[in-house]
């Protein structure tokens, strides 16, 4: 599971040869949710409100860049690390 960024104990993860619609983990702390790429919602999981938001924002942010690496990862590519929010 390649970790593309980090920011502010957010960990943001894109597993290899994932299934489903194109998208990317978010873990911080216990909670883990999967989050829709296109578009953004999310799939599974919980984050509370305040991480949550920070992770659509950045998603936001990097909409291109996550597609990018989700095309990396189903070809077996490691993806490129994507800035952090600030």
């Amino acid at each position: 599971m390649p970790k593309i960024s980090e920011f502010f104990g957010i960990k943001i993860i894109i597993q290899f040869r994932e299934h489903g619609a194109p998208h990317f983990h978010a873990i911080y702390g216990d909670e883990e949710a999967s989050i829709g790429i296109h578009p953004l919602t999310v799939l599974a999981g919980h984050l509370n409100n305040r991480a949550l938001g920070m992770v659509m924002e950045w998603a936001a942010l990097h909409n291109k860049e996550l597609i990018q690496a989700w095309n990396d990862t189903q070809t077996g590519k490691l993806p490129q690390k994507i800035e952090p929010l600030q």
